[in-house]
């Protein structure tokens, strides 16, 4: 028995002496830096919401509609080519992200969105080419969101984000945009 706890002693001793070491915590490999992190969202833009002047009869490719038009002032050639614009339009307590597709006037008609530097133009056509139109009320609110682009989708190393599929509360939420 004294010889099992001689061993036993000279094996705690040796575990302790091999275990504990000054140095410990500094005998680690450094880490290598990861891959910077994919742009943040400070550079998004959004207007508060707003109406649109009364719309008028105009054709667009053949179409006919009625067309407003709401300022971007921030709205740059750079996002034009580069970035996302999201265009909202609200009516009911409701919000719907162009383009938006609904039966109004009893016939299927759009409202669109199309950009230019700093100004939007929203469009409403109805699918039927029978050289009539649906209202573009002035009653409804319209607001948009502006998100510069970063690196080319070839060379970036996540996948951009495809906002049409996002609810605009979803958007709100990751940019930190009060609804």
């Amino acid at each position: 028995m004294k010889t099992f706890k001689a061993l036993f002693t000279i094996f705690l001793l040796a575990i302790s002496t091999i275990s504990c070491s000054g140095d410990d915590g500094n005998n680690g490999i450094d880490g290598v830096d990861g891959a910077p992190g994919a742009t943040g969202t400070a550079n998004v833009i959004y207007s508060a919401w707003m109406t649109a002047p009364a719309a008028v009869a105009e054709t667009i490719d053949g179409t006919s509609g009625l067309s407003t038009s709401i300022n971007a002032p921030e709205l740059s050639a750079d996002i034009l080519a580069k970035g996302t614009i999201l265009v909202y339009m609200s009516f009911s307590s409701s919000v719907y992200q162009l383009p938006y597709t609904s039966t109004a006037g009893g016939f299927v008609n759009t409202i669109t969105a199309i950009s230019t530097v700093q100004k939007i133009k929203l469009f409403r056509f109805k699918h039927v080419g029978d050289g009539t139109t649906v209202s573009l009320p002035t009653s409804l609110s319209w607001r948009y969101i502006l998100i510069p682009g970063g690196k080319a989708a070839a060379t970036a190393k996540t996948t951009k984000l495809d906002y049409s599929k996002m609810s605009y509360e979803e958007v709100c939420a990751r940019f930190n945009i009060q609804p």
